[in-house]
């Protein structure tokens, strides 16, 4: 075990026999790659991803023992092709499952606070949607201002559950000290949100898409993704013809939709940890939606490996720059020649991620809303 790690108390190892069962993992295969947590903790100094499960479900309203929602998932994640060499992942095990549900979430903190310290991406199976806390805890004790993005049918500020899962965003939004500096919510679907919940997003300057809006441009909430450092994807947002264990809706994302958000997520330098919640095995049907997860999984680590060809802002040779006037502001666009991603110039001379189509807006000397946006924030009140 690594000896700087002080987190093993909190982990269960992971049965490989068990999820296996009579299959055997080539060497080209995720199986045979993965540094595993079986009988010893395994180093993750040259890990650069670590995945994380927990299972824990009473933020549902479910009680009992949790769910074996992660290994499910592994059995699948274990049998694909690995195609990305130079990528080094590890998979610690799962959480163990405290007495009361907050034990669990500050057990999941305390590990990936301890991992990202390190540099390491966490990715966390979950569990219920209100596991993302331990996400936002952990850059919380970190004192880091964040940027968060979460993929979502719903929009988790249903007060009058008694469910942490339906309502734990309030606490996100109003931890005192809070070091929420922004919030992304991708995927709503209008039947199953309160307008008012969308007013009080607004008035938040928080930025929000309807789950019609991001399949007409999925490109356009890239760059929300790409300035984030958390990244939180409940598989209600998938349409349940994708993902059958969604019983909540039978609207959403495609599967393959869903893995190209996450590809965003593992291509973002930004994003340090991500997390996929609300799988429940009992209600899915021939694991179907435990295979869609392990292709979003996969889809992450290649985001992770393209992320590696991207330079940095300051190399500007690897960048194309373009001058730019649009309504009397003076600004810079830059657009990098390896990955073709946009970033924009704002007043106080930061560059934040935005889209070709931002581009084309302050081409045509009007203001993009994302600068605009962007604008409200920088100037608002503490």
């Amino acid at each position: 075990m690594a000896d700087y790690l002080n987190i093993e108390s909190f982990l269960q190892p992971v049965n490989i026999r068990e999820i296996a069962g009579d299959d055997t993992y080539n060497a080209d295969q995720v199986g045979a790659k993965i540094h595993l947590h079986d009988e010893a903790l395994p180093d993750v100094s040259a890990a650069d991803i670590v995945v994380v499960g927990c299972g824990e479900q009473r933020g549902n309203g479910i009680l009992g023992p949790e769910t074996n929602a992660p290994d499910v998932i592994r059995k699948h994640f274990y049998g694909l092709y690995f195609w990305h060499e130079g990528i080094a992942i590890a998979d610690l095990g799962n959480i163990k499952q405290g007495a009361g549900l907050s034990d669990t979430i500050a057990a999941l903190r305390t590990v990936t606070e301890e991992l990202t310290a390190l540099n390491k991406t966490v990715i966390i199976l979950g569990g219920s949607h209100d596991i993302t806390l331990a996400q936002y805890e952990a850059c919380k004790n970190q004192k880091k201002l964040i940027e968060a993005t979460v993929v979502d049918a719903k929009i988790d500020l249903d007060m009058e559950s008694p469910f942490a899962a339906d309502n734990f965003l309030m606490q996100m939004f109003t931890n005192d000290p809070n070091y929420l500096k922004h919030y992304n919510h991708v995927g709503f679907q209008s039947y199953l949100v309160h307008p008012g919940m969308l007013q009080t997003l607004d008035k938040l300057k928080f930025d929000f898409y309807r789950v019609g809006h991001v399949k007409d441009s999925i490109e356009e909430v890239e760059p929300g993704i790409r300035s984030s450092s958390l990244f939180s994807f409940d598989i209600n947002a998938i349409a349940n013809a994708y993902a059958p264990a969604n019983k909540l809706t039978p609207n959403g994302f495609t599967g393959e939709e869903a893995c190209v958000l996450m590809q965003y997520a593992g291509m973002s330098t930004s994003v340090n940890t991500i997390g996929i919640y609300g799988y429940n095995p009992q209600y899915d049907v021939d694991e179907l939606t435990a295979k869609q997860i392990s292709h979003m999984l996969w889809y992450a680590i290649d985001g992770h490996h393209r992320k590696r060809n991207e330079s940095a802002l300051e190399d500007r040779d690897s960048f194309n720059e373009f001058q730019m006037i649009f309504s009397e502001v003076e600004t810079v666009f830059l657009q990098s020649k390896k990955t073709g991603r946009w970033w924009m110039q704002m007043p106080a001379k930061r560059f934040i991620p935005c889209s070709y189509k931002d581009y084309l807006t302050a081409a045509s000397d009007e203001i993009p809303n994302r600068w605009f946006r962007a604008q409200q924030r920088d100037t608002m009140p503490l």
